[in-house]
């Protein structure tokens, strides 16, 4: 989970449009826990309630999932836990999500919520700062059966999403997926570095880096998404 004094609502799309994708689509689709997890996470973390996921990205995460018939699934980056409990709404019974992220107190306060929604058997929480987390479960390798995820969703310290990229390379199956959030970073990617506030110039930098390497990178597929903050879909190929 990232602490930035965030830019403005609406720098990166138009309100108005934005407000007619969650009326029209969104809002009436969304999950009774999600929604409550949503307006208590507003109501508790007022401004940073941005970090989690906007309610049409969830529904995004939630129909890739479906879609991929994905099992086993990693989250790095877990806030009070929306994506977490978008992708465990879609995955099946059985299924199985392992979500990473250093503040216990903000997952324990989006656990009420689901539990509620029955899914809690599916999550796999652990504590850890992000990398050192991805670490863990690649070292337990020796000790386990390999983990071949199927889908991955980053959300976490931009500066290290590299480094995540190279570890997860090593955890999901190849045709499977890895999704980074905010690769369009509240619009700052395009501005001049001079218009970019100056506590946000270090992270939008490695988010322009880290964009320009996934572009090159052969060993992945992707799909730059203009959905929420952007995302970024990397099918695995070798």
């Amino acid at each position: 989970m990232l602490h930035v004094q965030l830019p403005p609502k609406g720098i990166l799309k138009n309100n108005a449009l934005m407000k007619y994708v969650f009326d029209t689509s969104a809002y009436p689709r969304e999950h009774k826990e999600l929604k409550n997890l949503r307006e208590a996470t507003e109501k508790r973390y007022g401004n940073d309630s941005r970090m989690a996921v906007p309610v049409d990205e969830g529904q995004f995460l939630s129909m890739l999932v479906k879609i991929m018939n994905a099992k086993k699934t990693l989250e790095i980056g877990v806030f009070t836990g929306y994506s977490l409990l978008s992708t465990a709404l879609a995955l099946p019974d059985d299924g199985q999500i392992t979500g990473i992220d250093i503040d216990q107190e903000a997952y324990e306060f989006g656990l009420q919520f689901i539990r509620q929604a029955g899914v809690e058997h599916k999550i796999n929480f652990i504590q850890s700062i992000g990398i050192e987390g991805v670490n863990q479960i690649l070292n337990n390798q020796d000790k386990v059966p390999k983990e071949e995820f199927d889908f991955a969703f980053v959300d976490a310290d931009k500066h290290g999403y590299k480094q995540y990229h190279e570890q997860l390379l090593k955890l999901v199956k190849v045709g499977g997926v890895i999704a980074y959030d905010n690769t369009l970073w509240y619009g700052l990617v395009v501005e001049e570095e001079d218009a970019v506030p100056e506590d946000l110039r270090g992270s939008t930098k490695a988010i322009l880096d880290f964009n320009e390497a996934l572009a090159s990178d052969p060993r992945v597929e992707i799909s730059h998404v203009s959905i929420g903050d952007g995302v970024t879909l990397c099918r695995r190929l070798v």
